[in-house]
């Protein structure tokens, strides 16, 4: 609903778009106890906050000069919303990135407002994207959508230099929305197979049309590909985690890591290598091995290498450090964990305190593991990780 109204309000007014949806379900919450479901609660829901975005728009002391436009504008809307079909992409969500995507916010702004007002995504989920603090991210938002009423952005799709100057921050955040759909920060499930699933089918959308196409779009199309092929094998039927070296490789979807290999054959077209062709790769050298054994462990730590050249993290540097350990063993992992102070940069990141944990259990250093482990779970994460690590602890107290 959000997206929709934004799409005539314009990204300047993302403000109004969500507070008119607020008032719709906070009237359902009312309204229905008493009243009963609708019949359509989706076209109701609609209805009341088109309603009420009008009646904030007539407030608006801007919207004098434009209220016959845009009025006739949202009452075409109807009960059901847009005709996607007329759409650019034929996707109202995908044409409202491109919108708050606007060049007048910093990439960083552009990636964390249109996973809020598009993906709705909590704070806490896009700060753990970026390994930040809620408040930092919070601000961010409201820097954002302040920007965006100074700079008077419209409702009109940008043009399609526009759109291709655009593309890099749509990716982004697309791929920002599939990692949270494949690892989720919080909660009871370890994925959310729907929110990979809609990212996919965003960024497909992309890798086919003829304005957005291009070598980037489909390193992150078969990324995504690769590893939602494995989706299924990741967890135990009761919900708990299994690791790769776990996993039963049989059910992982062969045809999708097939077509994942055709888009990472596409992305070689041209000259630009991006982050997102070098982590394909590597999802690539995983689903082409036929154990965790037989993986080629010094490929994956040269890409990782490559990685972190073309774009620096500590989120690579501990990746790395883990296949360094299938490599050369546990105690230069534990050495690359321990370096460069890594541990103090991702210090509220439970998954390096996890990794160091283990690697400090399987050289013996058990006091240390458990401190380790105690430190992991006091980060925020989801509760399969949680199990995971507390199974991990009770290994090294038992031991």
């Amino acid at each position: 609903m959000v997206t929709r109204l934004t799409r005539v309000l314009g990204a300047r007014h993302l403000d109004v778009a969500e507070d008119a949806v607020q008032d719709a379900l906070l009237r359902a919450l009312r309204v229905w106890p008493l009243s009963g479901v609708p019949a359509q609660p989706v076209a109701w829901l609609f209805t009341v906050a088109r309603n009420q975005a009008l009646d904030r728009m007539r407030r608006a002391r801007w919207f004098r000069d434009r209220e016959p436009i845009i009025t006739a504008a949202v009452r075409a809307l109807g009960e059901q919303g847009l005709d996607e079909g007329r759409l650019p992409f034929g996707d109202a969500d995908l044409c409202v990135m491109f919108l708050t995507c606007h060049p007048a916010l910093s990439r960083e702004a552009r990636v964390a407002l249109t996973l809020k007002t598009v993906c709705g995504f909590g704070i806490d989920e896009i700060a753990r994207a970026y390994l930040q603090p809620g408040p930092t991210v919070a601000q961010r938002i409201v820097r954002a959508k302040r920007t965006l009423r100074e700079a008077d952005a419209v409702a009109d799709m940008p043009t399609r230099d526009d759109l291709v100057a655009r593309r890099s921050a749509v990716l982004e955040t697309l791929y920002l929305m599939f990692n949270e759909g494949y690892a989720a920060h919080e909660g009871a499930h370890l994925t959310r197979p729907d929110v990979c699933e809609e990212a996919v089918r965003l960024t497909r959308l992309l890798a086919v049309s003829p304005e957005t196409a291009s070598p980037e779009t489909a390193a992150l199309l078969a990324l995504m590909l690769l590893h939602s092929a494995r989706l299924a094998a990741r967890t135990t039927p009761e919900g708990d985690v299994l690791l790769l070296d776990a996993q039963d490789r049989a059910q992982w979807d062969r045809g999708r890591l097939a077509e994942g290999l055709v888009w990472l054959d596409r992305s070689a077209a041209g000259d630009d290598l991006s982050p997102y062709h070098v982590q394909a790769a590597i999802a690539a050298t995983h689903a082409t091995a036929p154990d965790l054994a037989r993986t080629d462990w010094p490929r994956i730590v040269s890409l990782y290498d490559q990685l972190h050249a073309l774009a620096p993290s500590p989120v690579v540097e501990l990746n790395r450090a883990v296949a360094l350990a299938q490599w050369y063993g546990a105690a230069a992992g534990l050495a690359a964990v321990e370096a460069n102070r890594l541990l103090s940069r991702l210090d509220h990141y439970y998954l390096a305190h996890a990794v160091r944990g283990t690697l400090l259990m399987q050289v013996g250093r058990t006091s240390e593991a458990l401190t380790a482990f105690d430190r992991a779970l006091a980060c925020g994460c989801s509760a399969p990780e949680r199990r995971l690590i507390a199974r991990r602890r009770a290994q090294v107290v038992s031991t």
